[in-house]
């Protein structure tokens, strides 16, 4: 094309450039942000509106961010600014978690000391603090929009004395209670662990088999029918070998059989039927015989003989004995285990637990005082084979707790602790449990499963142990009387005494305080309790202490967002305060996301050299690619991350950011306000689309609305490149770029342009957060404004005549599918090279013609050919034949025309384009 022509057609820029360059840009457009204060421009703007309010679980305050962290803040992100597209006032407030071990741990580390545990506090604090500093940067630089120059700290004082009077409420309503439990234990937190804190991994532990020596030998041999004095044994097998200097008793199932067998050296031993073979075979004893039988409810109240103390162990029955594996006989220490326990209090047994916090056997204990219990396996087992009475002993392999932090095997021990508990009617006469797991009922779950998978849970919990013995937790400020070890009657009037004195002062301030200072003379009566408050108890507590929800309806959070482990964690302990408090969850929806996972399906972590940087990944390529990774992820199973899928990602954003360019250029020179054209006006092309527009906002708003966000980028993606790109976009260039600037042809595809393009910004808006702010300014021409200070369209602007074109034009699509086959044909084929060189013949009946032929000599332009012709052939099956056009090329428009080179000025253009030199653009009025 010579320069002369090129000069005439509308070729125009725009200020949004091809390349996206995130990396670069993205931190000049949160300059911007912060400048322009457009958080609270948003809320400004918002003000009045219908409030969708998403509460921020909060994330520790420890450790880089990771993937995990994006997929998280990012699908809050999306949800918040879809919710302002919506017309909600959607604020975020988000938060942290700042109390707890893993903070004491790297104090620890780094040289703090415990032995001054209010300076130790100080120092919690202080690398909270820093932590924050940190992930904030990371979460901002992600693009979260929020109120980060106020979020909120679980060690805010006013927090931390908000947690203290949740905690008070719930004691007001009966829930809180004070005795001597079995619990889950870390050594290494030297405290008790929530159910959340605990992971179940393979584990190896040492399992032995135990001979218990009968007390009386003649009456156990009796109750099997034999009339003997030969020594029996009832043998237990255990995996927990640490644990038998704190055996009582041995439980048998009532129901079971059980065989009293005799070995070729006339010992004689007690084994459940179901695992004789099993057991024989493991103490080497295949060729012992069955001498008597017995249900397991005629042996309880036998005595046997403790195997390394002078002190008798009771054989009891229980329901929880089974026999899958071991002898049917369970060795039972009431100090350490839930079933255990429950047998000592029925029973009557010593609780009290030989091991100490740190995980050592007390000193005042016989053989192994002072031995660290876990180390104590070998010598024990030793000592036993010595005795005689260890009968096997192997490596066992098994799903074992383990605390989540330390990755190491909990113990189960006894001890003073503090519960809310699950089974007392409080509200209405209902337990916590059953108010729980109605309010489960009540809520929207996205997925679906996560309502079956929390109820389950709920249903199957034991009470919460609020209790931990750590530094920098919330305390629990309760006094309890040292002679009854009941707490101080007016325990609710100290509560909120204490709440403002940490209000005040923080927790720091409660720890140093007197119980003379608060008891006065009553003080030398009362203990000040020492334990803190489980952390996932700070966390629980946001929903009155940060978001001051008071049970009233209006103001009751709309949704939590987490990972799936949260079933048990977050969404868990804020359902039993919201429930404890006012007798239902402090949520409506709760939607959960899976965990990130490397391309090739294995776990994603540093262990491995397989986690990925999402710094790195912001650094290289831009958050908004990060961002589109986790929108076009289905974040309900496990979510893929590697190289190649983010190679992928960055082809989707290609196409969709070419897309949102070609439309920024081709309105660049239009005025909404002096050039627009009304639907009714347009020509029927500019109409149609404006129809199949308002079906994809439709569409992209419900997914938005259901937060389907994988659909959302799906549908995105096909319509950038499908609906617009193939068809739209591609058809209509010719009557952009060659018909006259200002004419109504050129004015009206760019009205429906326009249109299309506002939608456009809006629907990629919540994902690529930069790319719309950049493209929305490209469009209005205002540095200020932003997508998110308007809404979605109720409606696209429509024709009156939408119906009858989507119909007309689904006869159309049909012929252009067979014409551009062919046409493709004969490009391969070398025939022509553009599809400006084909001329296109249709074939088939009248009907099926028809809606082809009301285009007139506009129906080139559909097909993007130089000519159609039509052949009308009574029940025909439709046929496209392709050739090509004998005819000169257009040095303006490139179609192939005979009129080229009879106009005398204009030699070398076609009739059409020499017309339009002069200011005609053609009367078009289809295409």
């Amino acid at each position: 094309m010579s320069k002369k022509y090129a000069e005439t057609l509308n070729l125009f820029d725009s200020p949004f450039p091809m390349r996206g360059n995130l990396a670069k840009r993205e931190p000049d457009m949160l300059a911007a942000w912060e400048r322009r204060q457009l958080y609270q421009q948003v809320r400004k703007t918002a003000r009045g509106r219908k409030t969708f309010v998403l509460h921020d679980g909060p994330p520790y305050a420890n450790g880089d961010l990771h993937v995990g962290h994006v997929v998280n803040k990012v699908l809050k992100d999306i949800i918040v600014r879809s919710k302002t597209l919506a017309g909600y006032d959607a604020p975020y407030k988000p938060g942290w978690d700042c109390h707890g071990l893993p903070i004491e741990h790297q104090v620890e580390k780094s040289g703090g000391d415990r032995a001054n545990p209010d300076a130790f506090r100080r120092q919690c604090r202080t690398f909270a603090e820093t932590q924050i500093v940190r992930q904030k940067a990371g979460f901002i630089r992600m693009g979260v929009f929020g109120d980060w120059n106020n979020p909120y700290k679980t060690m805010d004082v006013s927090t931390e004395a908000g947690i203290i009077r949740m905690l008070g409420n719930i004691y007001k309503r009966g829930l809180i209670s004070h005795r001597l439990k079995s619990v889950s234990w870390c050594v290494n937190c030297e405290s008790a662990l929530a159910e959340a804190e605990i992971e179940y991994e393979d584990h190896q532990s040492l399992a032995v088999d135990v001979a218990f020596a009968a007390a009386d030998s003649v009456a156990v041999n009796h109750v099997f029918g034999v009339a003997s004095k030969t020594s029996v044994f009832a043998v237990i097998w255990t995996t927990t070998t640490w644990t038998l200097p704190a055996n009582r008793a041995i439980v048998v199932h009532p129901e079971l059989e059980y065989v009293l067998v005799e070995t070729t050296d006339k010992r004689r031993f007690i084994v459940a039927e179901n695992l004789r073979e099993a057991s024989l075979a493991r103490w080497n004893m295949a060729a012992a015989t069955i001498i008597g039988r017995a249900k397991g409810a005629a042996l309880g109240g036998l005595a046997f003989r403790h195997p390394f103390y002078e002190r008798e162990s009771m054989l009891l029955t229980g329901e929880h004995v089974t026999a899958e594996v071991g002898t049917g006989l369970v060795h039972t220490a009431p100090a350490h285990g839930e079933d255990d326990f429950n047998v000592g209090i029925k029973h009557g047994l010593p609780l009290e637990s030989p091991v100490d916090g740190g995980g050592y056997f007390i000193a005042s204990l016989p053989l192994f005082g002072g031995m660290k219990a876990q180390d104590a396996v070998l010598h024990i087992a030793d000592m036993l084979a010595q005795s005689g009475h260890l009968l096997a002993r192997e490596n066992y392999s098994h799903s074992y707790p383990k605390c989540w932090r330390h990755k190491s095997p909990i113990v189960f021990r006894t001890d003073w602790q503090w519960f809310m508990d699950m089974d007392v009617p409080f509200a209405e006469g209902r337990t916590l449990r059953e108010t729980a797991r109605q309010a489960i009922a009540e809520t929207t779950f996205c997925p679906p499963w996560g309502k079956n998978r929390i109820d389950a849970m709920v249903a199957g919990r034991p009470n919460w142990c609020l209790s931990r013995q750590r530094f920098w937790n919330v305390p629990i400020p309760f006094f309890l009387h040292k002679e009854t070890g009941q707490l101080h009657p007016r325990t609710a009037e100290i509560v909120e005494q204490a709440a403002g004195i940490v209000e005040q002062g923080g927790i720091e301030a409660w720890f140093a305080i007197s119980t003379k200072a608060v008891l006065g003379d009553e003080a030398d009566n009362y203990d000040k309790v020492r334990d803190t408050l489980d952390v996932w108890f700070d966390s629980g507590a946001t929903h009155y202490a940060v978001m001051g929800w008071t049970g009233d309806e209006a103001s009751r959070p709309d949704m939590y967002l987490e990972g799936s482990d949260q079933h048990r964690g977050w969404f868990q302990s804020s359902l039993m305060t919201g429930c404890a408090t006012h007798g239902r969850a402090p949520y409506r929806q709760v939607l959960t996301h899976g965990f990130v996972i490397a391309g090739d399906g294995r776990k994603m972590s540093k262990s491995l050299g397989n986690a990925m940087s999402p710094e790195d990944i912001i650094n290289d390529k831009g958050a908004d690619i990060l961002r589109l990774w986790v929108g076009s992820s289905d974040y309900g199973g496990e979510i893929s991350l590697s190289d190649e899928i983010l190679n992928r990602v960055i082809e989707i954003y290609r196409r969709v950011r070419n897309t949102v360019r070609f439309l920024l250029v081709n309105v660049s020179d239009f005025s909404p306000q002096a050039d627009i054209v009304v639907p009714d006006d347009m020509l029927e092309i500019d109409r149609l689309m404006l129809g199949r527009t308002e079906i994809f906002r439709q569409a992209i708003v419900a997914h938005y609305d259901n937060y389907d966000f994988h659909e959302a980028v799906r549908r995105l993606h096909r319509f950038c490149s499908v609906e617009l790109g193939s068809f739209y976009l591609d058809i209509l260039k010719d009557r952009l770029y060659t018909c006259p600037q200002n004419s109504h042809s050129r004015r009206s595809a760019q009205s429906a342009l326009y249109h299309i393009t506002e939608l456009l910004i809006k629907a990629i808006a919540p994902v690529l957060c930069f790319t719309a702010d950049e493209a929305w300014r490209a469009l209005v021409g205002d540095e200020e404004d932003s997508p998110l200070l308007h809404t979605w369209e109720a409606s696209l602007p429509q024709a009156d005549d939408g119906e009858v074109l989507a119909k007309k034009w689904m006869a159309i699509d049909e012929w252009r599918a067979l014409a551009l086959r062919e046409i493709e044909v004969q490009r391969a084929a070398g025939n022509i090279r553009s599809s400006l060189e084909a001329e296109v013949e249709f074939a088939g009946d009248a009907d099926s013609l028809s809606s082809l032929q009301s285009l007139g000599s506009e129906a080139r332009h559909a097909f993007i050919v130089s000519a159609v012709s039509f052949v009308e052939q009574p029940d025909s099956t439709p046929a496209v034949t392709v050739r090509k056009s004998a005819h000169t090329k257009c040095a303006r428009c490139w179609h192939h025309e005979a009129d080229i080179g009879v106009h005398v000025v204009h030699a070398e253009l076609c009739g059409r384009c020499v017309a339009t030199l002069s200011g005609s653009d053609g009367g078009r009025r289809f295409v």
